[in-house]
């Protein structure tokens, strides 16, 4: 692939993930993002269409991983690595929503912290920072 079409397409990927955190409110439903901005500790859960809210997670989080998979293509062009990422995208989801959901039906009684950070896994890219410079890592090793 051409050097500055690549430069290009990964500018393009990154300004993606950018839009999608810009216009998250208007894209998708999350009652939460209001609740734990304002004083969340001395105010109830508000009302949540629970599978609705679960629906646009995994709507916002394929978004997410979509655009993940391509930095990762981009990047380093293996489709091992692409593989891997796949892979570890779908478990993660797996992994994450189940006690999200959990926590979400039980009304956070044990804590805000937990639900709080879940959601931050899911809703945004932090996958990215952790697989670009581990993938990085082991192209170095080899």
């Amino acid at each position: 692939m051409n050097k500055y079409l690549k430069i290009l397409l990964i500018l393009a990927a990154f300004s993606a993930l950018v839009l999608v955190r810009a216009f998250a409110a208007d894209l998708f439903y999350d009652p939460l993002v209001t609740y734990f901005k304002n004083d969340y500790l001395y105010s109830n859960l508000p009302t949540i269409d629970i599978w609705r809210l679960i629906t646009n997670l995994l709507f916002r989080y394929s978004i997410n991983a979509s655009i993940t998979l391509l930095l990762i293509w981009l990047f380093f062009e293996k489709k091992d690595f692409l593989k891997l990422t796949a892979f570890f995208l779908i478990t993660a989801f797996i992994v994450l929503i189940i006690p999200f959901i959990f926590l979400l039906k039980n009304e956070f009684e044990t804590g805000y912290l937990l639900p709080f950070y879940i959601r931050r896994f899911i809703i945004h890219p932090l996958f990215l920072l952790i697989l670009l410079p581990a993938f990085y890592f082991q192209k170095l090793n080899k």
